[in-house]
């Protein structure tokens, strides 16, 4: 118990004096010892990482969430440990809506069947989706979380603990100072003594306290500096490692990206595997829920479906003029007869009743053409032509 009290009161007269220094330094009237250069360098990088770090999560935090409620939801089941309940995302209840409205209109038709043949992608697609989020939180936010919440706090108990080191070397250095003055005065004295016996024992007694002080001042001033150089070494060497975690979050960055471009890559096949599906419904559908002998049938501009489910051209159309333009190394003019946008970078888009220039390249595949409009050029479907004479 008197060890305890002992400590107690040792460790309330250290807290007070770092008071004492600390606001003597905010009046400006005792001296701080500056940290070197390269000390200071290190812990405003150690800031900035921190305050990027947490700007980059909480961004994309938001990429992969966007309803707050939900983000506040699975913050509060993070707090309390409890896994978080499973849930349609958006994708997945539009595609389950799909699918139910397409099993209502009937799987017969060529409507049911669209809205089920899309509902099953977006399904696809809303897996996609959670694969995304879930590989982003393991490799790219849980590796900063863990820098935050880890390691940047070591970084602060020990940056924290310099400064205690650096209020006790500096109250030190006030202490070994004011012991120099008296002892400096104490000097002066000596060399002319009070008059009187009366006085030589207490100016005897106060010539030793003086120099003890003074010892004691020397001592802690040496304690104190070792404390803080030593200190400030183990701070320095936490700063230092910011390099590896730049390093690690670098690694963490390539493997979201990674991320990004497969789960984009995923979505742009299911989307184009879905359009090759709606492409080979006939063209007639397109007026099956058009009443008729209506007005709008009149101003309504029929679209043709891709090149790929066209049916072949007719013989008449295919054989003379055709295999005469194959034959040859010439060109041609040819009337676009439906709109058509380029699925590739090879092919070129068409519009209704244009007329282009179109010629037949060895090896290319029969049922394309090569086609030009003015500096435009790209492979074209033939089907999609009528050739002029």
């Amino acid at each position: 118990m008197e060890f305890n009290v002992r400590r107690l009161a040792a460790d309330a007269g250290t807290f007070l004096s770092r008071a004492v220094q600390f606001t003597e330094e905010k009046f400006g009237q005792a001296e701080k010892t500056e940290l070197d250069a390269h000390l200071e360098m290190l812990l405003s990088r150690a800031e900035s990482t921190k305050h990027w770090t947490e700007k980059i999560m909480k961004q994309t935090e938001v990429v992969l969430q966007p309803n707050p409620n939900v983000r506040v939801e699975e913050f509060l089941y993070e707090i309390l440990d409890k896994k978080v309940p499973t849930r349609a995302n958006n994708h997945e209840m539009l595609g389950q809506c799909m699918i139910d409205s397409g099993h209502e209109f009937g799987p017969g038709t060529a409507y049911g069947s669209a809205l089920i043949k899309c509902g099953e992608t977006e399904k696809l697609l809303g897996s996609a989706e959670k694969e995304f989020i879930h590989s982003s939180a393991i490799n790219f936010l849980t590796p900063f979380r863990n820098f935050i919440e880890g390691d940047f706090k070591t970084i602060l108990k020990e940056r924290k603990l310099l400064q205690n080191k650096r209020l006790d070397l500096d109250a030190a250095k006030n202490r070994m100072k004011k012991a120099r003055v008296a002892d400096a005065r104490s000097a002066e004295l000596n060399c002319s003594p009070p008059l009187g016996e009366e006085y030589v024992a207490h100016f005897s007694y106060m010539l030793s306290f003086l120099h003890v002080r003074w010892l004691k001042a020397e001592t802690e001033l040496r304690i104190a500096q070792s404390e803080f150089d030593r200190q400030a070494e183990i701070t320095r060497l936490l700063l230092e490692g910011i390099s590896s975690t730049h390093a690690h979050h670098l690694r963490c960055l390539n493997d979201f990206v990674d991320a990004q471009a497969a789960y984009y890559a995923q979505c742009y096949q299911y989307t184009v595997n879905l359009q090759k599906q709606l492409g080979s419904f006939p063209s007639t559908f397109s007026n099956n829920n058009q009443p008729s002998g209506s007005s709008s049938a009149s101003v309504c501009v029929p679209t043709a479906p891709p090149a790929a489910s066209l049916p072949a051209p007719p013989p008449s159309q295919a054989s003379p003029a055709l295999n005469e333009l194959r034959s040859s190394s010439g060109t041609r003019k040819a009337r676009v007869l439906y709109d058509y946008d380029a699925a590739s970078s090879t092919e070129l888009s068409l519009l209704a009743d244009e007329v282009i220039t179109v010629s037949s390249v060895p090896g290319m595949d029969s049922d394309w053409l090569m086609g030009q409009r003015g500096n435009q050029k790209g492979k074209v479907p033939i089907t999609y032509l009528e050739l002029l004479n």
